[in-house]
């Protein structure tokens, strides 16, 4: 497919009357369309309306279930609460008080992201950053806190509501090497948001150059987390700042660090475009590595030939599957859960369809608040079926790799829906 896309104009929740009158909807679809973009965020733009959705296999289609509200999204009371108020008009005030509710009661900051990741430098709290792990540190620009086009599933959606108490965001660049220079077991710094790509090169240097300073040898690795791969790729081909941008991963692989490009690709439909493949073309040739990573969605990619097809599509066009992630406790998550029974199935399923090139990739993965944990399996063991887990990353570095286990229930979609099977979780 080639992309025929030109310019850059993006798309907001008021615009969705225009985007979907192309569809069979009813009024009453729209307006509940309409009630979801009140309290979850709505955002996407003309490449990825014109080019990755196919509209006339709407709603099926993977693309506008990843990128459009859906009615089911919200819990019915909420959902009818909100088209109430959209269908008589209320004031604007009103709207935003009641969407504000609804948004605190669907877990804004899972796995304790702001009372336990918070950093702290000389007893102050360092906002817009996040240490959770020994090695890695996150940092959130104040320019990238938006994204070409918004996930469904995101679970950093309360970045994009416009509420300052939701948002983690900062632009004080001292603070981050100063936290970096008290905190030498830092080996790597992941710039994420929302999308640092959205900001011009020119921004995006002031933040990653100062990381390129030789006081700061112990750092290993620079990461961006983006989805620009999948719904920008011009911004690597075309936009007037392309080039700037690669001859900034150039500065940073050429200083000795390790770039890497956390890609989300949810979908090979997202690697159809030509436009798509040059542009990974075009990173690759900075010599920054493209690490690929998404959640297993339902009715998007819960499927076990649409994994392998897109890990098989990124090995051959030089990207590295990394991560298969289940959907986190946050926002519509029952809309788009899958069960970790099924999940772990689908895994295996598609990870024995590819060759050893794609199976640098983990999976199913939960982000909870202890760290990052690995189904590995069910198994039967001491005559009990259960499910086997590990993890890959923990607060607690002496958990990591330490396997423990969990009685299998079929109908659990997180760590939380999960009862030890043998004494206590170690953790």
């Amino acid at each position: 497919m080639e992309a025929k896309v030109t310019r850059y104009r993006a798309y907001t929740a008021h615009q969705l009357e225009k985007l979907t009158a192309r569809t069979h909807f009813s009024a009453e679809d729209r307006l509940a369309m309409r009630a979801v973009a009140a309290v979850l965020p709505f955002r996407s733009n003309e490449y990825v309306v014109d080019e990755l959705i196919d509209w006339m296999a709407v709603p099926d289609d993977p693309i506008f279930r990843l990128t459009f509200p859906q009615p089911d999204m919200l819990a019915e009371p909420d959902l009818n609460r909100m088209v109430d108020l959209l269908r008589r008009e209320a004031n604007a005030g009103e709207v935003r008080a009641a969407a504000n509710e609804i948004r605190l009661g669907l877990s804004p900051h899972p796995g304790g992201q702001v009372e336990l990741n918070t950093p702290r430098l000389e007893g102050d709290n360092l906002t817009g950053m996040q240490h959770k792990y020994p090695e890695t540190l996150l940092f959130f620009p104040r320019q990238g806190q938006t994204c070409h086009a918004y996930c469904t599933y995101c679970f950093r959606w309360p970045q994009f509501v416009g509420e300052p108490s939701m948002k983690m965001a900062t632009d004080d660049v001292d603070a981050l090497c100063s936290y970096l220079s008290a905190h030498p077991e830092i080996t790597s710094v992941l710039i994420t948001g929302g999308d640092p790509l959205v900001m011009s090169a020119d921004v995006l240097a002031r933040y990653v150059e100062p990381l390129l300073d030789k006081r700061f040898e112990s750092l290993e690795s620079i990461r961006i987390g983006t989805k620009a791969l999948s719904y920008w790729p011009y911004r690597f081909v075309s936009d007037p700042d392309a080039d700037d941008l690669l001859r900034l991963f150039e500065r940073v692989v050429a200083s000795g660090k390790h770039l890497a490009l956390m890609a989300h690709f949810s979908h090979p439909n997202e690697l159809a475009p030509q436009v798509a493949r040059d542009a990974l073309r075009r990173v690759r040739e900075t010599g920054a590595v493209v690490r690929c990573q998404a959640p297993l969605i339902r009715g998007v990619n819960d499927d076990a030939a649409v994994w392998a097809d897109m890990w098989r599509r990124l090995t051959r066009f030089g990207a590295v599957p990394y991560y298969m992630f289940v959907e986190r406790d946050t926002g519509p998550k029952d809309y788009f859960a899958v069960p970790l029974a099924r999940a772990y199935e689908i895994f295996r399923d598609a990870y024995r369809q590819v060759s050893g090139l794609a199976r640098t990739v983990r999976g199913p993965i939960m982000s909870a608040t202890p760290g990052k944990v690995m189904v590995d399996g069910i198994a039967n063991v001491a005559d009990q079926e259960v499910f086997v887990l590990h993890f890959v990353q923990a607060r607690n570095p002496d958990l990591v790799n330490r396997p423990f286990f969990a009685k299998l229930d079929p109908s659990a979609v997180w760590l939380s829906d999960l009862e030890p099977a043998f004494g206590a979780f170690p953790f």
